[in-house]
């Protein structure tokens, strides 16, 4: 089969012919439909200090896709060739004592999909069944391909209530973007986006911003004033990993508010820790999705009206994967999908 591959340290990708991959008798063999590119992607392909520490090549790459089943092992009852599935990235142990409590996105042994083992971009794909997630009838291909980084955004945007609040939303990526669509179906009062891009600003007004920000030309005080906000924001979704968004962000919360963060600094961030005790305010940091409470909430989300489907704004051949990786690294862009059904 054709697979995306890291072949050996160092930048870029290849095309190469690679044997299709093997499965167990707990494993279910995918044929990739779509896939989307991650920002883990683009770390991998461009070799950063995280990619060079964390990667062991040969690997294909890719999290995100999804596909329908051409194979399953002896011991799969629930899934039948030609099912529409998408994976639950992350691998876990299962003996653990989060695993068996049921709490298996807090595994310490996760093995991500794509990082620790071979991944997506690929016409196959091999995961354990507890990692497929069969899609409900009615889900649009392209939206069910970044089932993972959607679930991201619903672990994030409704990690704290929202009815009724007031939400920020610090940077407007592909994630960003969707859980602003998120908190306004969830009920949110008012939602301000901050994004220095002005693509990803237009991008995000479409979702259901509010008020888009550009903050190096606007501060959020002018803004609250704008909207009759009394004290500051109730809910706070850090999605940029920038220092100065996440301060900015402490700094205008109101007291007992919560700072959803997910997005990944590159550095160590020094924090006025006065604000955060003396507003009582709560951090609380995301990683992945909760498997599969987060996958059943953005299924009936779906099915209640959410549309994400503007947050998608680039598609590709596999073969094209050079302009699809330049496009997802431009910033001028959402979601980037290639297609890999031939």
């Amino acid at each position: 089969m054709l697979a995306l591959v890291k072949p050996a340290p160092g930048p870029g990708l290849e095309l190469r012919e690679v044997p299709e991959p093997s499965i167990g008798i707990n494993d279910v063999l995918i044929r990739v439909h779509r896939t989307g590119i991650c920002g883990t992607d683009l770390h991998i392909e461009a070799w950063d200090p995280w990619a060079a520490a964390t990667i062991r090549p040969p690997l294909i790459v890719g999290h995100e896709f999804v596909g329908e089943i051409a194979e399953i092992g002896s011991n799969v009852s629930d899934f039948r060739p030609g099912d529409l599935v998408s994976g639950e990235g992350h691998v876990v142990c299962g003996r653990c004592r989060h695993c068996l409590a049921g709490r298996r996105h807090l595994c310490a042994r996760t093995v991500g999909l794509g990082v620790g083992r071979d991944g997506a971009f690929a016409e196959y794909v091999a995961l354990p069944v507890t990692n497929v997630w069969h899609h409900w009838p009615g889900v649009d291909e392209e939206v069910a391909a970044i089932f993972d980084p959607f679930g991201n955004a619903v672990h994030t945007a409704l990690a704290f209530p929202v009815l009724g609040e007031d939400v920020l939303v610090s940077g407007a990526g592909p994630i960003g973007l969707m859980a602003t669509a998120i908190v306004r179906h969830a009920g949110a009062r008012f939602i301000v986006v901050s994004e220095p891009n002005p693509v990803r600003r237009e991008l995000a007004a479409r979702m259901g911003a509010t008020v888009v920000v550009d903050p190096r030309q606007r501060g959020f005080a002018e803004v609250m004033t704008e909207l009759g906000m009394v004290e500051g924001f109730d809910v706070a979704l850090e999605m940029s990993g920038n220092a100065g968004a996440l301060r900015a962000a402490i700094a205008g919360m109101a007291h007992g508010g919560c700072v959803a963060i997910l997005g990944i600094p590159t550095e160590e961030i020094t924090l006025d820790m006065n604000q955060v005790v003396f507003k009582m305010l709560t951090l609380r940091g995301i990683y992945g999705r909760e498997m599969y409470e987060t996958w059943y909430k953005m299924t009936v989300m779906l099915q209640s009206g959410l549309d994400i489907r503007p947050a998608i704004t680039h598609r590709f051949p596999f073969r094209e994967h050079a302009a699809a990786f330049a496009a997802a690294r431009s910033g001028d862009a959402g979601k980037v999908i290639m297609e890999w059904a031939s």
